[in-house]
């Protein structure tokens, strides 16, 4: 096993639990790996496939309004909170977020704090900077700040 695929196996445990195991399936990941490939050229906005998301009813909210949240553009915890109408559930909404099993396809980067602030994530705020300035090289008229 090389060590990128040890790291991959480390995160699967750590999110999905012991025993989870990796399976290499190319078929069925191919799709998803030139969506991933179109995004980081900027090529793609939105991506395509039934996601198939595992976690509690209110995680499965969240997840799903981020989808809503359009590429370029950034929604507050407080707007997705009030989007699933669990207005007061700001908080939670950040703990749903860091549990995101599938950052950028569910575009969790592109959530902030009232302030406009870049806070939270579980890839680390200069990966969210990154994915966020990405975004916004195809859509310069955004500032994530005005949301």
């Amino acid at each position: 096993m090389s060590q990128n695929q040890a790291d991959l196996q480390e995160w699967v445990i750590r999110w999905f639990g012991k025993g989870t195991e990796l399976q290499e399936d190319v078929g069925t990941l191919a799709p998803i790996v030139q969506q991933l490939e179109e995004y980081f050229r900027g090529e793609r906005l939105r991506f395509d496939g039934e996601l198939d998301l595992q976690g509690t009813d209110f995680q499965k909210k969240v997840w799903t309004a981020l989808l809503d949240v359009p590429y370029g553009e950034t929604a507050s915890y407080k707007h997705i909170a009030e989007a699933i109408q669990s207005p007061k559930a700001v908080r939670a909404v950040g703990g749903a977020n860091n549990k995101n099993p599938i950052p950028v396809i569910i575009p969790c980067h592109r959530i902030i704090g009232a302030s406009g602030d870049l806070v939270g994530y579980a890839g680390g705020l200069d990966m969210k900077i990154h994915l966020l300035d990405l975004e916004r090289e195809e859509h310069p008229h955004m500032n994530p700040k005005n949301n």
